[in-house]
């Protein structure tokens, strides 16, 4: 086999595969929005998708042979909920490879620092103590957001109360701060009294995409995670090298302790952004940035947008998936990313242990 003296290492080859690898992602994306758009309780040709899509931004007349129903399902009911999949996907993922690099800890996501227990804990109090009422149809994000803050600035005072913010001193913290909030959800699903109320909680809990709805909230999760996603590539040398080791970051310029701050408080207020939008979903952001990894390699900026591309594609179609196979009833969404990501992470951890003893 002859070496490439233009190009050694093969730097330039991987380079492309990785550009090959974002297309075809982006595509499937695009393809599965469009499925997540089509299929449900009634089926909607995709040629009357792609028209009625095209009506709605373009105001173009209809032109079209649809029924006047569908163009109320595809564009006032299944549209939202495909972008609100596509963006909290997206993010869940993204915010779980910075959190793996940060903590620099495989097992790391979303879940690790608390977040997701704090809007868990504010979501609960809104739905069976009418806590926030006064927002009216806000009261549950808007809820379930302040408790996510709250649950952020409690984790990064107990890490920081002890010294520089580290990674163990972080991880620690947000599992005691999770433990801590999970417990005073259950105590305010027991204190209610109220099945209907628990049941409601219940169903928030395990995450869904049935609320949502044209509107500033949506915008909000948009813009949210499309700056997350900027803020993260933008930041990218610096995860390689926390990755890597707080040595190592030193060496190359960086410091730990206030690249952690940043990087904690960026992913903490994309978070609660998404867990108030569509509840509390796992696995997203634990499995997709290990399928990124072996798909792209290590790299940041690569890791980014394939772990956004294949969060958006993995909570797209777990949302079908729980909304066509109990008709009429409607899963749970993060029932169906549990039953698929638990078994392949532990594929992951069986072949890459194997991996390891070879």
């Amino acid at each position: 086999m002859s070496l490439d003296v233009r190009d050694p290492l093969g730097v330039h080859a991987r380079t492309r595969r990785n550009a090959a690898v974002v297309v075809a992602l982006a595509v499937l994306t695009v393809l599965s929005a469009l499925a997540g758009t089509a299929f449900g309780a009634v089926t909607v040709a995709p040629g009357d998708v792609l028209g009625i899509v095209g009506h709605a931004l373009l105001d173009r007349p209809a032109g079209g042979t649809w029924p006047p129903q569908h163009e109320a399902i595809v564009w006032a009911v299944r549209v939202p909920r495909v972008v609100l999949g596509l963006a909290v996907g997206a993010g869940l993922a993204v915010c779980g490879a910075a959190l793996q690099a940060m903590v620099r800890n495989v097992l790391a996501d979303p879940y690790v620092l608390g977040v997701n227990s704090g809007a868990s804990c504010g979501a609960a109090a809104a739905i069976l103590f009418g806590v926030a009422a006064g927002l009216g149809e806000h009261a549950l994000s808007g809820s379930a957001f302040v408790g996510a803050l709250a649950a952020s600035v409690l984790v990064f005072t107990v890490a920081r109360a002890a010294g520089a913010v580290t990674s163990v001193r972080l991880l620690l913290a947000g599992v005691a701060v999770g433990y801590a909030l999970s417990a005073a959800t259950s105590f305010l699903i027991f204190a209610s009294g109220s099945a209907e109320g628990a049941r409601s909680v219940m169903f928030w809990l395990l995450g869904s995409l049935s609320l949502a709805t044209w509107g500033s909230a949506l915008a909000v999760v948009v813009v949210v995670v499309a700056a997350t996603v900027l803020v993260l590539l933008w930041w990218s040398p610096g995860l390689d090298a926390l990755a890597i080791g707080d040595e190592t970051a030193r060496t190359l310029g960086v410091s730990p302790a206030g690249f952690r701050t940043r990087l904690l408080l960026v992913v903490s207020l994309a978070v609660g952004v998404l867990v108030a939008a569509g509840g509390s979903i796992g696995f997203v952001g634990l499995v997709v940035p290990h399928l990124a990894r072996r798909l792209v390699g290590a790299a940041h900026r690569w890791v980014v947008p394939v772990s956004a591309l294949l969060g958006a594609c993995l909570l797209l179609w777990a949302d079908l998936l729980a909304r066509t196979v109990m008709q009429p009833q409607e899963l749970p969404i993060g029932i169906v990313t549990a039953l698929v990501g638990a078994p392949f992470l532990l594929h992951l951890v069986r072949t890459q242990y194997s991996t390891t003893r070879s």
